[in-house]
């Protein structure tokens, strides 16, 4: 997307507004425990990615923010104001849909449009044969006007005569994405809005929503199970498992740095290797190679040891093992390699130059250089001797 201010199209980049605390927040369906405790505080003008599974619970989160879900416990405020019990119409915040939620019997300029007739003019003016009064008139020619500054945004101008289905799934996301940013709300809640689109056009759409961050200077607020969205646009990542926060970071310390196993294991592709370890006097032993670094642990303590694929190399000495499966991808050689001891394949990633050399049963080993160990628990909290 061509980068364009919103002055150049006249709407002024206001103050960053839209900070968001919650604080305690639960939410129980019957008997089903959704959400539990969840504390999060989110900076006005900031990026930020809550990412999980299905059914973990972050789709719920959302709706709670936007008054879509009363929450059965906790607060939410924005900018310093309670949101416990208003409606969403007075939270000043816009949702965009997976499912892009566009009226089909209306265009793109009148889709865009709708929350400004709807905020602007009363029932009795939205009359059809209201629209001939001086006052109706104004304010359609301002609502017009800025609908056309956010279609100039998104490049929509051409489009704004065509009706939703004669658009493509992209084209349908910005007129969502446009709906949304002529409210000039204080915060956008988007709901997995890229979930419809094929692989390429998710990327495409990925760096156009993260540049439409940066010019608005609004707070987003994305859901999403695609790691590669969040970790690819956000300032920072939040993390549920099972209906709990389980970590906030910047995606590249979410990365390096995980608090828990679960969080290693969910962030990464392909996925991080744990390996059965044990802590002795010399430091760490993985799968019978004595690895040395300063442990602090007590000795005998039987231990979790991840590392990523792209830390381990194919070279001696090392964990003996038998190459099982080869993944290809061009630039890189993704080797799957049997090892005694580990539960699955050990991933380990190489050259692609190492294509010609590493055929299904090729015996190796693998080193694993001290500094590449993340250490957990048997219960998956992380271990930082």
């Amino acid at each position: 997307m061509q980068a364009v201010s919103p002055s150049a199209v006249g709407m002024e980049r206001p103050e960053p507004r839209g900070a968001v605390r919650m604080t305690g927040i639960a939410k129980q369906f019957g008997a089903t425990s959704v959400l539990r405790g969840i504390d999060l505080d989110i900076r006005a003008g900031e990026f930020i990615t809550i990412l999980g599974p299905s059914g973990c619970g972050k789709s719920t989160l959302l709706r709670i923010i936007a008054g879509l879900e009363p929450q059965s416990a906790g607060t939410v405020a924005i900018d310093g104001v309670s949101m416990d019990g208003l409606p969403p119409d007075r939270r000043d915040i816009a949702m965009v849909f997976q499912s892009y939620a566009l009226y089909p019997h209306l265009t793109v300029a009148e889709n865009i449009a709708v929350p400004l007739r709807m905020r602007r003019l009363t029932r009795l003016q939205r009359l059809p044969g209201a629209r001939t009064l001086p006052a109706v008139r104004r304010i359609g020619s301002s609502i017009g006007e800025a609908v056309q500054a956010v279609a100039a945004t998104l490049r929509l101008e051409s489009l704004l005569g065509r009706k939703p289905a004669q658009l493509s799934g992209g084209q349908k996301q910005r007129v969502a994405l446009a709906r949304a940013m002529v409210r000039q709300p204080k915060a956008f809640l988007m709901d997995e809005p890229l979930s419809n689109l094929d692989a390429e056009l998710r990327v495409h759409m990925r760096a156009e929503i993260a540049q439409l961050h940066r010019q608005l200077g609004a707070t987003f607020i994305y859901v999403t199970h695609d790691q590669a969205e969040a970790m690819t646009m956000s300032d920072r990542v939040a993390v549920i498992l099972e209906g709990e926060l389980r970590q906030i970071a910047s995606p590249g310390e979410l990365y390096r740095d995980p608090d828990d196993l679960r969080v290693a294991q969910f962030v990464g592709t392909p996925r991080i290797n744990v390996l059965p370890a044990v802590a002795t006097a010399a430091g760490i032993d993985v799968l019978g190679l004595p690895i040395a670094r300063q442990s602090g642990l007590p000795v005998g303590m039987k231990l979790q040891a991840a590392v990523r694929p792209e830390r381990l190399a194919v070279a001696g000495p090392g964990v003996p093992g038998r190459v099982v499966y080869r993944e290809n991808l061009g630039s890189d050689l993704f080797l799957h390699v049997a090892v005694d001891g580990a539960s699955t394949a050990v991933i380990v990633r190489c050259d692609s130059s190492a294509l010609d050399v590493t055929e299904i049963g090729t015996s190796l080993r693998l080193a694993i250089p001290p500094d590449a160990l993340l250490l957990f628990d048997l219960d998956g909290r992380r271990l930082r001797p």
